[in-house]
């Protein structure tokens, strides 16, 4: 089990000092995404109040906010900790984020402008000039390029959806076994959705972005199901 580790919250940030349990459920939300909180970690309010510098109330209203978030679960004697996924249940997360996010791109590719094209091809761009081992900036990157393909469908309401079961495949940092072939993959698939956005064609934006999600799918699961048991 990877216990709480202290000090990792505020990497780059100062003490917060205002909308304490807003700033609080970012700053744990993104140290669960990039993986300095592992899945397991125990959250103890009192180490992560003292660590932002804040008192425990804002910090038990963040726990709650990622509680209903579905990146950390409470369970009896054991407090809060960052949720944990089995094959099975990542199935399911793949399933549904590959029909939000091909609907996702149907829609975009009704409504998007020449100018998110343009931001989308240099997304692309930075994407290949990314080093392999530079892991934080792919999946910055990557995040940066989805999300604006949810922008561009014009449905916030989606946008929120697929943010949740994107997000939630993240805590198992995926992205970690990506090899050179699988990053190149990954930019081969975000180039074909960029140029079928381009010509405006849905259909094919849609096939491509399932595609897309399932090949990072089978690359999680695959590995998952590799990983030893842990008691």
């Amino acid at each position: 089990m990877v216990a709480f580790v202290s000090g990792i919250l505020l990497e780059g940030q100062g003490r917060l000092v205002q909308n304490a349990s807003v700033a609080a459920t970012e700053l744990i939300r993104q140290a669960i995404l990039d993986g300095r909180l592992e899945p397991g970690s125990r959250l103890k309010e009192e180490e992560l109040a003292r660590e932002l510098g804040i008192s425990r109330t804002p910090v038990r209203e963040a726990l709650l906010m990622l509680q209903a978030e579905g990146l950390i679960e409470t369970t009896p004697n054991r407090g809060a900790v960052v949720r944990t996924h089995d094959a099975a249940d990542l199935i399911d997360l793949y399933q549904l984020r590959a029909l939000l996010e091909g609907y996702a791109a149907r829609q975009a590719a009704t409504r998007v402008t020449s100018e998110e094209i343009e931001l989308l091809r240099e997304s692309c761009d930075r994407f290949d000039r990314i080093a392999g081992d530079d892991i934080r900036e792919l999946v910055r990157e990557n995040l940066w390029f989805h999300s604006a393909i949810h922008t561009a469908s014009g449905s916030a309401r989606l946008s929120s959806m697929v943010r949740r079961v994107v997000e939630l495949p993240l805590v198992y940092k995926s992205y970690v076994w990506y090899s050179p072939d699988q990053k190149r993959i990954s930019a081969h698939f975000h180039r074909q959705i960029t140029n079928a956005l381009s010509v405006r064609d849905a259909d094919r934006a849609e096939l491509v972005m399932r595609e897309h999600i399932f090949e990072a799918r089978d690359l999680l699961v695959a590995n998952i199901r590799e990983e030893p048991e842990t008691s």
